[in-house]
């Protein structure tokens, strides 16, 4: 196969992978128009449409679904092959991209691989902050970071924290004019400070129960945001209640700037853990970050 044929094959593969000519050519540092040159270039000379394509979405045609199909699993393979042979050097190297939300990454990722980084100049660390369970092999990442029960099983996943707790928690200032809640049920007395799921849409349900009753509770109230470190900010500044990972608010708790209530409604759950496909073991960097990362009781 020609070089240019080659080339052309591959970006028509990262096209397909991202869903789009924009975020494909965003992971490879390359322009939208030199993709989509590459892919017309390519579809030239087999002389068959791969793609059809809309002004906001692009679709294989059944040539295209068979090529995909085909040959993506094959550069798969070398890149695995690649990042086997570079961890053969005596100092791993590469990029290792990994997609977690926000609280893994602030709570658990930064703290533990920034401690050790500088000792490894050659590997760089990719974090995408994402609450929507992406597919790591079709996005190109490395690894995900989820909590323990939502890892599909045929990734191999390693343990990085211990099990977690979410909390409760109001301002003073918020109660000097709301009772504190003493069950779950109350909560539809209260302004809840929510956080909306990319994934479909809609809000993060309020999981709370007690002696192995749980349930999920709707709520409602005046703001809403993306991502839990606003919320806190929210709940600080006594907009209402909010739901979030105990360890977000623990010093706010011990200072008297947040309340915790319902904390006895508030039980365990599986702790992070981070996975990636088997294939990716042999790289030297990736077991540089699993090592750093994994939790020892």
């Amino acid at each position: 196969m020609a070089l240019e044929t080659f080339n052309d094959v591959l970006a028509f593969v990262q096209v397909v992978r991202a869903g789009s000519f924009t975020r494909a050519a965003a992971l490879v540092g390359v322009s939208p128009s030199a993709l989509s040159h590459a892919v017309r270039g390519l579809e030239n000379r087999l002389g068959v449409r791969l793609l059809t394509r809309t002004t906001r979405s692009i679709a294989t045609t059944e040539a295209g679904e068979r090529l995909f199909n085909s040959v993506a699993p094959r550069f798969e393979e070398i890149d695995a092959e690649v990042a086997a042979v570079a961890g053969l050097c005596d100092k791993p190297v590469g990029t290792i991209r990994i997609t977690a939300a926000e609280h893994a990454a602030t709570s658990v990722l930064w703290p533990k691989l920034s401690a050790v980084m500088r000792d490894y100049p050659d590997i760089n660390v990719e974090i995408t902050i994402d609450y929507t369970m992406a597919d790591i092999v079709s996005q190109r990442f490395d690894a995900g970071v989820r909590v323990g029960d939502q890892v599909a099983k045929d990734m191999i996943a390693v343990r990085i924290t211990p099990d977690l707790r979410m909390a409760v928690v109001g301002a003073p200032a918020y109660f000097a004019t709301r009772p504190q809640p003493r069950s779950p049920l109350e909560l539809a007395q209260h302004d809840c400070i929510r956080l909306r799921l990319p994934t479909h849409g809609g809000f993060l349900p309020w999981d709370l129960g007690k002696n192995g009753q749980e349930a999920k509770y709707p709520v409602s109230g005046q703001w809403v945001f993306n991502n839990s470190s606003s919320i806190v900010r929210a709940a600080l500044a006594g907009y209402g209640l909010a739901y979030v990972p105990e360890d977000m608010v623990l010093d706010d708790i011990d200072a008297g700037r947040l309340v915790r209530v319902l904390d006895d409604w508030c039980s365990p759950y599986p702790g992070y853990h981070l996975y990636y496909p088997s294939r990716r073991q042999s790289s030297g960097a990736l077991a540089v970050i699993v090592e750093a990362l994994r939790y020892r009781a």
